[in-house]
């Protein structure tokens, strides 16, 4: 049985419905059901009352589009199953006795439901309250619907927002239901899932193979109409949209290019948000290569399945007036905040920004400089790639194994960057320059920690390149790498070996230093260092999430600045 967090398998509805409340100030239960009402009831005298309801288990719907300018109230029944004709009932007289000017369900249409409402109507009628019904099909699934016909599913959310704008407007209960009838004609739904769901406590309600998606399944797990292999987002919209308005279909919907449509891209609950805004796309550019304009795009979770891995795309057919109503303001806390304007792919994007003015850079001669720095870049490239492996290895068991990828990247990029122009000498040009191929190519922390190295060591030797001056840029750069990176030495990273390479070089500063003596210190440190990250638990970076006691190499990027320092040296 699939794992669920809930308290009881029993009471997982009333604590569901507890919870939204306890949430919403503008809610409240009725005592002895579980039915949610508008916490100013007083506020509907003289307007027409709405209420609608079903099965839990399709959260938000139905409670969460309770609020003004939607429903009045709703009454749900325990997971994927109708509530009692009592608490439909009970629901009535609620808003009767606060003195609503009529009473509309809004029902899907499933047995049960329509079973429990039409009870609980033709009892409120007897005791004699003004109550109408309007049942909801917009399923378009089946090619020929059976005798049940059309199931409701998420097209009904479209219809409470429709209704609620005109009661709240102050429209009369025959008005409302002459134009939520028409409205209801004119849309259509159609669900695609990747998986069942399972109600809290039972297994799931059917099994669909690693690569198959269901298409055109209702939203309590029941079957669809077809099963084939997963198909790419923009293949799987397609076939969904053929679907719904293909004539041969009974249930299809009729869509004519030049025509408006509101959109509704609903997670069936546990696709995730990356998805649903791919598939979203894919919709609003399929529809528009059709010839379909979408006045209105709703993106998010409307009604779902509990956890189905799935989406669902409802369709209306709309007019100025009906627009007007889905733009109405409502308190409902599950109705999104709809951008008033139409959905499309041709939206015209912001010019890139232009580029700072360059400082004027020396002007790259070759001279003996250039084939120096030419010469120390190659060392440090083929020492790279070679030890690509190694660093992959290390990097295995501490993060995600890439980063002999990464330096091998950086490698690549800057030979790349020689042979497009010879490198500048002048060793702030040189780092800066280094540091712009890097923080494009490298990818990855490292690139950008590079990219923050080379860049503060090259701001500190504009203008000076004596032997002190490579002392300050070294402490520069690490600095630069702590305040952003946040680790300091003895966290197990790259820093370790720079640190200790940079305390090496603090003797240039005395006047009788031979550099390369410095040098070869430096070198030296750095690979002790390295060496030394073996026992270190790590402070930093992704391996700072394993437990040390699994990380018995050396730290990758630490051995990868030693390598760097010694192919400088050679």
């Amino acid at each position: 049985v699939p794992k669920k967090l809930v308290t009881t398998v029993s009471g997982c509805a009333d604590d569901a419905v507890a919870g939204l409340v306890a949430c919403n100030p503008g809610l409240r239960l009725l005592q002895g059901h579980r039915v949610v009402l508008r916490s100013d009831l007083p506020a509907i005298r003289g307007r027409v009352a709405l209420l609608s309801g079903g099965g839990s288990g399709h959260e938000p719907a139905h409670a969460g589009y309770v609020g003004k300018g939607m429903l009045t109230g709703v009454v749900a029944g325990a997971v994927f199953a109708s509530p009692s004709v009592g608490s439909v009932l009970a629901a009535i007289r609620a808003v009767a006795q606060a003195g609503a000017a009529g009473i509309l369900l809004i029902v899907k249409n499933y047995t049960g439901d329509r079973l429990n409402f039409g009870m609980a109507l033709e009892r409120a009628r007897a005791e004699g309250a003004d109550v109408r019904m309007v049942v909801v099909g917009d399923d378009c699934a089946f090619a020929t619907p059976g005798k049940a016909g059309r199931r409701g599913i998420c097209g009904t959310v479209l219809i409470h927002k429709v209704a609620g704008a005109l009661a709240e407007a102050g429209a009369s209960l025959d008005e409302i239901v002459e134009k939520v009838t028409a409205a209801a004609k004119v849309m259509g739904t159609l669900g695609l899932s990747l998986s069942p769901c399972s109600i809290p406590g039972s297994k799931p309600s059917f099994q669909l193979a690693e690569d198959e998606m269901e298409l055109g399944l209702g939203i309590h797990g029941e079957a669809g109409v077809r099963r084939m292999k997963v198909l790419p987002a923009d293949k799987a919209v397609e076939t969904m949209l053929e679907h719904m308005t293909d004539p041969s279909n009974a249930s299809h919907l009729s869509l004519t290019p030049g025509s408006s449509v509101v959109l509704v891209v609903n997670n069936l609950g546990g696709l995730s948000c990356l998805e649903l805004g791919i598939v979203a796309g894919a919709a609003v550019r399929c529809l528009e290569s059709r010839g379909i304009r979408i006045a209105r795009a709703l993106v998010g979770s409307f009604m779902t399945a509990l956890e189905m891995a799935g989406v669902s795309l409802t369709l209306m057919v709309v007019d100025e007036e009906l627009v007007g109503l889905i733009d109405a303001k409502t308190t409902a806390m599950a109705w999104p905040n709809v951008p008033a304007g139409p959905a499309t792919t041709r939206r015209e994007e912001v010019p890139a920004p232009t580029e700072g003015p360059r400082k004027p850079q020396d002007e790259p001669g070759i001279g003996p400089g250039t084939a120096r720095v030419q010469r120390v870049l190659e060392r440090v490239c083929s020492t790279l790639l070679d030890i690509q492996d190694k660093l992959n290895e290390l990097d295995r068991g501490a993060g995600d194994g890439d980063c002999g990828h990464t330096h091998a990247r950086a490698a690549r990029a800057i030979r790349e960057w020689m042979r497009s122009r010879p490198p500048p000498a002048a060793p702030a040009q040189l780092l800066s320059g280094l540091a712009d191929v890097l923080l494009e190519q490298m990818g990855g922390s490292s690139g950008v920690l590079y990219g923050l190295f080379l860049t503060a060591a090259a701001r500190s030797l504009q203008g000076h390149s004596d032997s002190p001056a490579w002392a300050d840029a070294m402490d520069a750069g690490i600095e630069a790498m702590q305040r952003y990176g946040g680790a300091a030495p003895g966290d197990r990273t790259m820093l370790d070996s720079l640190c200790a390479a940079a305390q090496a070089l603090h003797s240039l500063r005395s006047p009788s230093a031979d550099p390369l003596q410095v040098l070869a210190a430096a070198v030296q440190s750095a690979e002790a260092a390295a060496e030394a990250t073996r026992h270190m638990e790590a402070g930093a970076g992704r391996a700072s999430y394993i437990r040390s006691s699994r990380l018995e190499q050396p730290d990758p990027g630490a051995v990868a600045v030693a390598a760097v320092l010694g192919a400088v040296l050679e």
